[in-house]
């Protein structure tokens, strides 16, 4: 959902509950300027940035499942961006 910021005084009611199950970007004078989004939302996204693992944590396992994963379909044009790539 897009509203300008006009719409979003006018129509607050609606768009905060527009914003429990979808992003809702705030424009001002035709560009994006906030994305409104459920506290829910937000929670998981902060949980999700605060997940890192050391080096020294992976395990030969967790190695060998990431070496064998696949992308699924309708993402090719990915592999571009990782030929000739190495570590």
């Amino acid at each position: 959902m897009r509203v300008t910021s006009a719409e979003f005084i006018k129509k607050y009611g609606s768009v905060t509950d527009a914003a429990l199950s979808e992003p809702v970007t705030i424009t001002r004078n035709g560009r994006p300027r906030l994305v409104l989004i459920s506290a829910d939302e937000y929670e998981r996204l902060k949980r999700r940035d605060r997940r890192v693992v050391s080096i020294e944590d992976i395990t030969d396992e967790d190695l060998k499942l990431i070496e064998d994963s696949r992308m699924e379909a309708g993402h090719e044009e990915l592999d571009e961006e990782l030929k000739g790539w190495r570590p």
